[in-house]
């Protein structure tokens, strides 16, 4: 293990998204701006006393457009600089920050140091932006460091608002407000306010000695099915026609239920025939999916769809792709992911 740097190096991605732009003054248009003039957005950077680097996506994109293709260059880029830098902070814009953060956490094996992302509402430029709150307190957290000289949060986060959240737990529920991001299901890393308190308990545990090993590798041939009341058959058979599907996110009432009908039981043992998992996750933003609750739910488990618990839809949507781009599929890919 390398000694800890006596001056915390951060890199600083740029994919796109709001928190990278300005207002143009003559056509009042939004536009990406050159990073490199950052300090003249946020001159506080200059008391942080940090190395800060940035790195630009070479055509900066809409969060709404990202891809796993992005998200497997962004582990490029954090793995092929791992060595130089002793944390991470990767602007984006907010629609799908949730997934990508997600799809990292899975990504980026043996991670040992701290992958923040953070983006804003509002330009970092504009007059009243939460951007550049969001901004210094990202870097600050992934430059933390405990008496140890140990990263303080070595995993994937999304910090937005005053909180620091795990990655893969993380999904946005707010268009407007400031407060766009929230983890229900698992208790926040930090809390950012007159002081920076992290939560210890919650953070996880690494041997700093671990090598990163990232994952280039995923597989897109899954869908998401939101059941509804009144759901014909016809739209479960237009899945169990789509050409080489793995997987079925299937999102269900309450503590896991579906409606008890003989067809839907049909579709679910010809999808386990063919090798396609189906995972239960509940529509409800907080709780957990309890198949054995009721029967609405337990003719689910009998048809062998797989529980995933308290899981945000991002997470469940990123670790298939992630198992599946491993070479896991039917029955290994079942057992992998309850595990």
């Amino acid at each position: 293990m390398n000694a800890p740097r006596k001056q915390p190096a951060i890199l600083i991605i740029y994919t796109g998204g709001t928190i990278g732009m300005y207002q143009n003054a003559q056509t009042g248009a939004l536009c990406n701006f050159d990073f490199d003039r950052l300090v003249s957005y946020v001159p506080e950077l200059q008391r942080f006393g940090y190395q800060l680097d940035s790195y630009t996506f070479p055509h900066p994109i809409d969060s709404s457009d990202m891809s796993p293709d992005n998200w497997v260059e962004l582990v490029r880029i954090i793995s092929d600089h791992y060595e130089q830098y002793d944390g991470f902070v990767v602007l984006h814009g907010t629609d799908t920050m949730a997934y990508t953060a997600s799809a990292l956490s899975f990504m980026l094996e043996g991670l040992s140091k701290p992958v923040v992302l953070t983006g804003s509402q509002l330009p970092v430029g504009a007059l009243r932006t939460d951007g550049k709150e969001n901004l210094l307190t990202a870097i600050e957290i992934a430059a933390a460091r405990d008496k140890n000289g140990q990263a303080m949060v070595p995993e994937v986060c999304v910090f937005f608002e005053s909180r620091l959240m795990r990655g893969n737990r993380t999904t946005k529920i707010n268009a407007e407000g400031f407060d766009a991001f929230r983890s229900f299901n698992y208790h926040s890393l930090a809390h950012a306010g007159i002081h920076l308190r992290f939560e210890r308990q919650y953070i996880r545990r690494v041997d700093a000695n671990t090598p990163l090993t990232p994952h280039f590798r995923l597989d897109r041939n899954i869908c998401v099915l939101t059941l509804f009341p009144g759901i014909q058959r016809e739209i479960f058979d237009a899945i169990l026609g789509v050409k080489n599907l793995k997987a079925v996110v299937l999102k269900t009432y309450g503590a896991g239920n579906a409606p008890q009908r003989e067809w839907l039981r049909e579709v679910l043992s010809h999808l386990r025939q063919r090798g396609v998992v189906v995972v239960n996750v509940t529509q409800c933003s907080k709780g957990t999916v309890e198949m054995a609750r009721y029967e609405s739910g337990l003719q689910l488990l009998q048809n062998g769809v797989v529980n995933g618990y308290d899981s945000t839809i991002e997470c469940v949507v990123t670790k298939l792709m992630f198992l599946l781009g491993e070479g896991f599929e039917g029955e290994e890919l079942r057992l992998k992911f309850e595990n």
